[in-house]
């Protein structure tokens, strides 16, 4: 399992976790605060990740977990 931290555009930190699975699937989990105060929790998965080098992996699990947080929930696929 890896580990994550950033934060989003909107101001919130998060904190996440990450594995990667079977057939290019992994696995996300992520804690969002915003000034110590925890706001909420988010999962999610990535789909096709095989050939992402783990260099790469880090900066397209933190995307996911930011748009998670930040974009309505009707315009994620």
């Amino acid at each position: 399992m890896s580990h994550v931290s950033g934060k989003t555009r909107n101001a919130f930190t998060y904190e996440g976790d990450f594995e990667r699975g079977s057939r290019g699937r992994v696995q996300w989990s992520a804690t969002y605060r915003k000034e110590g105060n925890f706001y909420g929790m988010r999962n999610g998965h990535l789909e096709q990740m095989q050939d992402v080098l783990d260099a790469d992996l880090d900066a397209v699990v933190k995307r996911a977990i930011e748009n998670k947080w930040t974009e309505p929930e009707d315009t994620r696929h």
